[in-house]
């Protein structure tokens, strides 16, 4: 079974549903990166889910409308630029950070593949600290 962890953190620590913070998908199967985004995220105050692939991350979203979705795009199984396709065609105002660190075509290639599917950030790894946190407070303020 595929490896899922859930972070539920927000500032004040209520789960009421008033002054609860935006929620956040982190697709990725590099663990490191995936709990690096999730531990930064969380301790930004949002609640971060996490999936190790493109299935298990397709499956907690539709199980939990979140507020953003951050997804690698390079991965086994089913690569981000199909994970951004499939969640536009079923919620067509899905925000979406991607990230990727290349491969044989260069991060810009496919980074440029993913905006053009509607990815509204674009994020080049290695990723710092404010590089992502500005990425997730602009995306989220998108309306």
């Amino acid at each position: 079974m595929d490896e899922v962890i859930k972070v539920a953190t927000n500032s004040n620590g209520s789960g009421d549903g008033q002054g609860l913070a935006q929620s956040i998908l982190v697709i990725d199967d590099d663990k490191l990166m995936r709990l690096a985004l999730a531990k930064i995220l969380a301790a930004s105050g949002y609640n971060v889910a996490q999936a190790a692939n493109g299935d298990e991350g397709l499956r907690l979203y539709r199980s939990h409308r979140f507020d953003l979705v951050i997804t690698d795009l390079i991965m086994p199984d089913k690569e981000g630029i199909q994970i951004i396709r499939e969640l536009r065609k079923e919620d067509s105002g899905i925000r979406i950070i991607a990230m990727s660190a290349g491969g044989r075509g260069g991060a810009t290639d496919y980074l440029k593949w993913a905006r053009l599917m509607g990815a509204k950030q674009c994020l080049s790894k290695p990723i710092k600290r404010e590089e992502l946190l500005n990425a997730v407070t602009a995306v989220l303020a998108m309306p």
